[in-house]
C-alpha cells in the first residue's frame, strides 16, 4: 500500500511539472528534461508513468474536465452558464487547468492531438442544451450541437483574448460579457430573466461543490 501511494504521489508531482513547463513554454518549446528538472524525478521514474511527453501532454489536456461537473439546476439553461464559469474560476485557480487550456489553444503543436477538449466541451454543453431544450427553454431556432460548437468556440476565443490581454484577471467580465451577447439568441426572455450570469458565478458555484 504505501508502494502504491508513492507511485501515486510521484505520478501526481510529475504531472505538475509538467503543467508547470508546458504552461510556461508550450508543447514544442518543453522538454522531458525541463520536466525532470522541475519534477526533480529520474527519467526512470518519469518513463514508467508516461511513456512519451505526448501522453504526458495528453494527460494533462484531460485534466482541464476530467471529475468536471456542476450541480443539477431544475433550469438546464443556468448548467449552461454554470459550465462556462466554472469552467473560469477553475482557469484561474487551477494551475493544471491553465496548462491544459495553454496547451489546447498551442496552435504552433501541430504534431499533438488537441482536438479531445474541444469534442469534450461542445458534449458537455450539447448534452444540457438538449435539456434545455426539452423543457422548452429554447428558442426554437436553436439546434443544440450547432449551438454548443459556437458557445464553445467563442468562448475558446474570449480565453485566448484575456489570456494575452491580463493573464485571465479579466476572464470573469469577459465570460459575462459572452453570455450577456449570446444567451438572448438562444434562450427565451421569460427563462433567461431568472438565469444568473455574474462575474463571480463561477466561484460561488465551485463553493457550493466543496460544501457538498
Amino acid at each position: 500500500m504505501a508502494a502504491q501511494e508513492r507511485a501515486i504521489r510521484t505520478r501526481q508531482n510529475i504531472m505538475l511539472a509538467a503543467a508547470t513547463v508546458f504552461n510556461e513554454r508550450g508543447y514544442k518549446a518543453a522538454t522531458i528534461a525541463d520536466i525532470l528538472s522541475k519534477a526533480g524525478v529520474t527519467k526512470g521514474a518519469l518513463y514508467f508513468h508516461f511513456p512519451s511527453k505526448d501522453e504526458l501532454a495528453q494527460e494533462v489536456l484531460a485534466a482541464q474536465n476530467r471529475d468536471f461537473t456542476v450541480p443539477d439546476r431544475a433550469s438546464k439553461t443556468q448548467e449552461v452558464v454554470d459550465v462556462v464559469m466554472l469552467h473560469t474560476h477553475r482557469l484561474q485557480s487551477d494551475p493544471m487547468v491553465r496548462a491544459a487550456v495553454r496547451l489546447t489553444m498551442d496552435q504552433l503543436s501541430t504534431e499533438l492531438d488537441r482536438t479531445g477538449p474541444f469534442r469534450q466541451w461542445s458534449d458537455v454543453t450539447r448534452e444540457r442544451l438538449e435539456k434545455a431544450g426539452a423543457q422548452g427553454e429554447l428558442l426554437p431556432h436553436v439546434v443544440p450541437t450547432e449551438t454548443a460548437d459556437v458557445l464553445v468556440g467563442s468562448y475558446a476565443g474570449v480565453q485566448s483574448m484575456s489570456h494575452a490581454l491580463s493573464e485571465y484577471r479579466d476572464l470573469p467580465v469577459r465570460a459575462n460579457a459572452l453570455l450577456r451577447h449570446l444567451l438572448p439568441s438562444i434562450v427565451l426572455p421569460s427563462v433567461l430573466a431568472s438565469v444568473d450570469i455574474a462575474g463571480d458565478r463561477g466561484a460561488r458555484v465551485h463553493a457550493e461543490l466543496l460544501a457538498a
